[in-house]
């Protein structure tokens, strides 16, 4: 029986209709599929790989070496700087290696948390210790004194905690004199124990405190105010084999230099202390006598350096260079009261290098300061302090 052209044509359209039926099902039923399995995969996220075990010692790179000692291991420059401080391994056994700050005063917390914040995302493998009144514990679980200041405190240093892995050590306050019990601090189990003494005493602070952290082999201690360019290299001076106990690096003054290595121990922590305890507001003569100040080696791009030291910068500074491979920044000038004040434009202008290269290097630092201010802490840069005339004096409150 032959087709009509009617019946033809129906039969063709079925036929194109029930296939694209089918392909617009299979491909739904693809769609949904794929929906399911991604909906498994977010309840069911796949485990994590474990993380390195903190202990494991790791191999100080060739590079990170020439960065400290300014040529490349097996060079004469490398062979005779070693020998002036003392030796290098090429080993550190982390969890005895750690960065360390030490906070008395609410403007400097967001400083410490942003030099942990730049180890944990460079992905530094040394610990990082964060020492701070425990009376800012006691006031804010008492809600002593209604303090946004001490708030804004707590919730920086819950940040540390939580998201940089900084071990919180709260401390008790050394007696400013020679009466008390001595400062000593240990830490137990990721806890940090402290002497109490007693509460109508002057506090102080001293870093001098830290030889007592004898659970670690070196602390590197870098004064505020800051900013860590390359961690790689600040995490090889870890591997230096010195025996002194204060090793400080760069800075054009001994008692302000803006990093320093500290070996803790037990003997050193006594003598440390019996010296303040007989000369009290000593601190500053005691470290200078026992430093083993280390020259900057002859490098294109300093190790440690200070901003103010850019006024100096020669013809042939590279800025581009410099605030890329820097290993720590100390943002210190003569007319700026600290990287975390919005000064006037005018003081900010004057205070600028006259060398074009060192001058752009100089703003770039002062200005990823207040984006990384911005950034890890949520704040923006805080009003110059107001300076009242009381006689001839001028004093800053």
């Amino acid at each position: 029986m032959l087709l009509t052209s009617g019946q033809i044509s129906m039969t063709i359209s079925s036929c194109v209709v029930f296939i694209f039926t089918s392909l617009l099902f299979l491909s739904g039923y693809v769609l949904q599929q794929q929906t399911v399995r991604s909906l498994q995969a977010a309840i069911h996220p796949p485990p994590p790989p474990p993380p390195p075990p903190p202990n494991v010692s790791a191999t100080v790179s060739a590079n990170a070496q020439a960065r400290i000692f300014g040529q490349p291991p097996g060079s004469n420059g490398h062979a005779a700087y070693q020998r002036y401080l003392g030796g290098i391994g090429t080993s550190v056994d982390w969890k005895k290696a750690a960065y360390v700050q030490i906070v008395t005063k609410h403007m400097l917390v967001c400083n410490a948390i942003m030099v942990f914040a730049e180890l944990a995302r460079q992905k530094s493998p040394a610990r990082r210790v964060l020492l701070y009144p425990k009376r800012w514990d006691i006031e804010s679980a008492e809600n002593i004194i209604a303090d946004q200041r001490l708030e804004r405190t707590m919730r920086l240093i819950k940040v540390g905690a939580v998201r940089h892995g900084v071990t919180l050590a709260p401390i008790d306050p050394m007696l400013d004199g020679t009466e008390g019990d001595l400062l000593f601090i240990r830490i137990v189990a990721e806890r940090v124990i402290t002497d109490r003494r007693a509460d109508d005493a002057e506090e102080t602070y001293p870093i001098c405190g830290l030889l007592s952290l004898t659970s670690f082999d070196q602390l590197l201690f870098m004064r505020p105010s800051g900013l860590i360019i390359d961690s790689s290299s600040l995490d090889a001076i870890f591997a230096l084999r010195t025996n002194s106990t204060f090793t400080s690096f760069a800075g054009l003054s001994r008692d302000l230099a803006p990093m320093t290595l500290i070996k803790p121990s037990n003997r050193s922590f006594v003598d440390a202390m019996s010296f303040l305890r007989s000369n009290p507001n000593s601190e500053s003569t005691y470290i200078r006598n026992t430093t083993h100040f280390v020259p900057a080696p002859s490098t294109s791009v300093p190790l440690v350096s200070q901003t103010f030291s850019l006024a100096s910068a020669h013809e042939y500074f590279d800025a581009t260079k410099f605030v890329s491979q820097a290993g720590y920044v100390q943002l210190s000038d003569p007319d700026i009261p600290g990287p975390e004040y919005n000064v006037p434009r005018s003081v900010f202008l004057k205070a600028r290098p006259e060398q074009s290269e060192a001058r752009r290097a100089w703003e770039e630092l002062y200005e990823t300061y207040r984006m990384r201010r911005m950034d890890v802490c949520g704040l923006d840069l805080e009003p110059i302090p107001i300076v009242e005339e009381v006689g001839v004096e001028h004093v800053i409150l």
